[in-house]
């Protein structure tokens, strides 16, 4: 079971951010993406908006770094973690405009791409940018079609769907992997799940609790075996409640699971026991140099006793 984070700082949701990421920036995202890479962490992730409305503000805040942007500051930075957008907004542009972003980023990235993709929940944001808001789920469905044959190894590639066509245009450089980036999708909703299992190579859940996912993970095997898929590779993720490895000096929540690692790794392999394969990570934190010294805790002392 491999295991990732998403980053602190590039997004500040009232949800799950710490008080110390309000004054941290570029340095701090430095810090604990190196420190993902020289400890082994599967990927770092990066969420995407592009606008908030006033409305909403308060709850999610204004600040979503964006996704290629930032990884691929961030790609200059590390050496072997993958890079993961979990998850981009697809459905806000062109299939072509999106694909020639992340090939790119695979291209610098030396082949470290994994591409998450979701519908979207921000009305406002698609009405602004002329995406349509509702029908989004059925252009995520073409987006993602049309995302791999755009990444896939041809340098013309060509595609034809009820809202997106292309063929006859060239695009370099192609991404590093071959036969292509692979494509997670994201979203728990149950047209979510069968959009990942029939059309992505991941499923990436929005945080459901842990009774929730086995019939899901079992709707996902059911179908890919019904479309003559299940031999294709798929990565099954899951979000794990908040950890903190040791006994807190401090009030960490009470969702959080704490303590010896031996208990937060009996913990962490009941979702591997359900068949999540990769499982993503948050750590409480109170500052950078706490969470820095979490993410080391977690890979020396719970991760081997994960196997």
């Amino acid at each position: 079971m491999a295991y990732g984070i998403q980053l602190p700082v590039q997004s500040q949701s009232t949800l799950y951010a710490e008080p110390w990421e309000a004054a941290a920036g570029p340095a701090e995202l430095l810090a604990v993406a190196r420190a993902a890479d020289r400890h082994g962490y599967a990927y770092i992730g990066c969420c995407e908006h592009v606008a908030v409305p006033r409305r909403l503000a308060a709850a999610m805040s204004t600040v979503w770094y964006d996704p290629v942007a930032t990884l691929s500051f961030l790609a200059a930075a590390t050496e072997r973690v993958a890079l993961l957008s979990h998850v981009a907004v697809v459905g806000l542009r062109h299939p072509l405009a999106s694909a020639k972003q992340y090939a790119t980023l695979d291209h610098l990235s030396g082949g470290r791409l994994l591409l998450g993709v979701g519908a979207g929940h921000v009305r406002e944001e698609f009405e602004t940018l002329g995406a349509d808001f509702a029908a989004r789920g059925a252009v995520l469905d073409e987006t993602i079609d049309a995302l791999k044959a755009a990444l896939g190894e041809e340098e013309f590639p060509a595609f034809a769907g009820d809202r997106f066509s292309f063929a006859g245009l060239g695009q370099q450089p192609r991404p590093a992997q071959r036969p292509r980036p692979p494509v997670w999708v994201g979203g728990s909703s149950s047209p979510a799940v069968r959009r990942a299992a029939l059309r992505g190579d991941g499923w990436l859940p929005q945080g459901d609790a842990r009774e929730a996912l086995p019939p899901k993970i079992e709707r996902i095997r059911r179908l890919r075996e019904s479309a003559g898929l299940a031999q294709a590779p798929f990565t099954i993720g899951a979000i794990a409640e908040p950890l903190y490895v040791g006994r807190p000096a401090w009030d960490v929540g009470r969702r959080t699971c704490h303590g010896a690692p031996a208990t937060i790794a009996a913990a962490l392999r009941a979702y591997r026991d359900m068949g999540v394969t990769q499982l993503q990570l948050r750590f409480r934190s109170r500052s950078l140099g706490e969470l820095l010294d979490q993410l080391a805790l977690f890979a020396e002392k719970v991760a081997p006793q994960l196997v």
